[in-house]
Parts: C-alpha cells; structure tokens; sequence
C-alpha cells in the first residue's frame, strides 16, 4: 500500500521577491502560450505533432532575442 504525503507551505514574499515572481511567472505564461500557439497552428495546417525536443531546440534561439 501507497501512502501519499501532501504539504502545503504559504510564503510572505517583499516587494522585490514579489516583482522576481512576476517576472518568473509572466515569463513562463508567455513561454507556454507562445508554443501553445505554435504547436494548434502546425496541427492545423501540417496536421505535424510539435514534439517537447523540437520545443526545447527552438527555446534556445528564443531566449537570445
């Protein structure tokens, strides 16, 4: 049998851990939605699968700009 722990933690960010925060977050949205788009728009009109690996190669030139 499995047991499974759950922990929940709340923090008190400052200000500047509450603008680090929104940066890391605001990035990551637009990391996600950016390929969420990407990936519908090759499925629709290629009918290609955007793999992980093709994302991961693509984040890098991404990240210079």
């Amino acid at each position: 049998m499995t047991i499974y722990k759950a922990y929940k933690f709340r923090i008190y960010p400052n200000n500047e851990q509450k603008k680090v925060l929104n940066y890391f977050l605001g990035s990551s949205r637009f990391i996600f939605n950016y390929y969420l788009k990407v990936k519908d728009k090759l499925y629709k009109e290629n009918s290609i699968n955007y793999k992980l690996t093709d994302i991961k190669k693509d984040l890098v030139p991404l990240q210079t700009t």
